[in-house]
C-alpha cells in the first residue's frame, strides 16, 4: 500500500493515463486500462476508475458524488492495511447524489448539515471509485458523470477549492509498485514497514502480531536495524523475505474455494488476522472489494487440470440463462502472469455483457 500511494501521488497534477494525483486529488481515468497500465494489479476494463490517496492527519476530507440516474457505482475506502472500511455507491447509499466525510483516527468535530462522517481507521486510506462503462460508445456519458467527482478539505467545504500543485520526489522509484516491493530486501522491507506503521497504526486485534515484530526490532516510527538483535535474527529476518514471497506464491493456486475449477474467495476487502491471505491479495490483485460488492472467481488451468497457454484456443460455456446472476456487470479478463492486461492484436482484453453474444440454438453462450 505504501509502495502503491507514493508511486500514484509523485505528480505535479493529476494525470488520467497513469491514474496517479497529488494526495486529497482524484485521478479520473479518461479511457480503460491497457496493457501498458501497472500501477494497480489486475485491473478490470469494466468501469473508469476514480482513484485517490488521502492524507487525513490535517483533517477531514468531504467527497462528494453526484446524482447517477441509477448507474452502478462505488467508491470503496481502503485503510493502510487494506481492509475495505467504507463503500459508498449504488449498493450502499443508493445513486443519488451525496457528501461524505472521511475522518482519521482521534478527529472530533461538527460536520455540516447534510454531511455524512466515513471514521477512517488509518491517517491514510485509499479511494478507488468505479464508475460502470457499457462499451467504448459509453465513454463520453461516464466521463461526463466522473467529472462531478470531487474531494475537499472540510475547512473548504462550501466555498471555492483550488488544489494546489503537488511535487514531484526524485527519490520515489519509478519501479511499478508490485515489482518494488518483491525486490526489496530484509533491511529495507521491515524498515519501510516500521516507518509506514507509525502514522497508520495496526488495529487492537493485530497486538500479538506487534509485540512480535517488537521482539524482532520492529516497532513503529523507530529506525530499523537488522543486526540490532544478533546475527542469528539477522539472518532468519534475511531468509524470512524470499521465504514469505515462496509461501505467498504457493497460496495464489489454493487460495479461496475450488469451485468447478475455478478459485473463488469471499473473505476478501476484510482480512482480520489472515495475513496470509491479505498479502496473497495484495500480491495478485491490491484493492480488492468486500464480497457483496465483487466476486473475482481466478484460474490459470483448463477443464483437464492443464496450464492455460496463449497456443491454445478454449472456449467457456453457459448453459441457457446461467450467465454469472449480478447487479451491475460480470466479466472474463485475461492477465499475464504478474496480473497485467495482455497486449493483443485487436486490443481486446475481457468478454463479457458488454460483448453481444452468439446463443447456441438451445440459448446456451459457447
Amino acid at each position: 500500500m505504501r509502495a502503491t500511494e507514493q508511486a500514484s501521488t509523485n505528480v505535479v497534477k493529476p494525470d488520467p493515463a497513469t491514474l496517479r494525483a497529488p494526495v486529497n486529488q482524484f485521478a479520473k481515468a479518461d479511457t480503460t486500462p491497457g496493457p501498458q497500465f501497472h500501477t494497480v494489479v489486475a485491473p478490470n476494463v469494466d468501469t473508469l476508475y476514480t482513484s485517490a490517496w488521502l492524507d487525513l492527519k490535517s483533517g477531514p476530507i468531504v467527497l462528494h458524488v453526484p446524482d447517477t440516474h441509477g448507474r452502478y457505482f462505488m467508491m470503496p475506502m481502503l485503510d493502510a492495511w487494506t481492509n475495505v472500511f467504507a463503500s459508498p455507491g449504488t449498493r450502499t447509499t443508493g445513486s443519488s447524489a451525496g457528501d461524505f466525510a472521511i475522518t482519521g483516527p482521534g478527529w472530533h468535530g461538527h460536520l455540516p448539515a447534510g454531511v455524512k462522517q466515513i471514521k477512517a481507521p488509518t491517517q491514510s486510506a485509499w479511494i478507488l471509485g468505479r464508475t460502470q462503462l457499457n462499451g467504448p460508445a459509453d465513454l463520453p456519458a461516464v466521463e461526463a458523470l466522473t467529472s462531478h467527482y470531487t474531494l475537499e478539505p472540510l475547512r473548504d467545504y462550501g466555498h471555492p477549492h483550488t488544489p494546489p500543485a503537488g511535487h514531484v520526489d526524485p527519490t520515489v522509484p519509478t519501479t511499478a509498485p508490485a515489482a518494488r516491493v518483491a525486490d526489496m530486501d530484509a533491511q529495507t522491507f521491515f524498515s519501510q514497514l516500521a516507518t509506514a506503521m507509525a502514522t497508520n497504526r495496526p488495529a487492537k486485534q493485530d497486538a500479538p502480531m506487534v509485540a512480535t515484530l517488537a521482539r524482532l526490532g520492529i516497532v513503529p516510527g523507530r529506525p530499523f536495524d537488522i543486526n540490532a538483535k544478533g546475527p542469528a535474527t539477522a539472518q532468519a529476518l534475511c531468509q524470512a523475505v524470499p521465504a514469505a514471497q515462496k509461501q505467498i506464491q504457493t497460496a495464489l493456486a489454493t487460495s479461496g474455494n475450488n469451485v468447478n475449477g475455478w478459485r473463488v474467495s469471499l473473505g476478501l476487502g476484510d482480512y482480520g488476522t489472515d495475513y496470509l491471505l491479505r498479502a496473497t491479495t495484495a500480491w495478485q490483485g491490491l484493492g480488492a472489494n468486500l464480497p457483496q460488492d465483487a466476486v473475482y472467481p481466478l484460474t490459470r488451468t483448463d477443464s483437464q487440470g492443464k496450464q492455460l497457454t496463449g497456443a491454445n484456443r478454449y472456449v467457456i460455456h453457459f448453459a441457457p440463462g446461467q450467465t454469472p446472476p449480478v447487479n451491475a456487470f460480470w466479466s472474463l479478463t485475461m492477465y499475464d502472469p504478474s496480473g497485467f492486461l495482455v497486449p493483443n492484436p485487436i486490443n481486446r482484453y475481457e468478454v463479457g455483457h458488454t460483448v453481444t453474444p452468439t446463443l447456441n440454438p438451445d440459448g446456451s453462450i459457447p
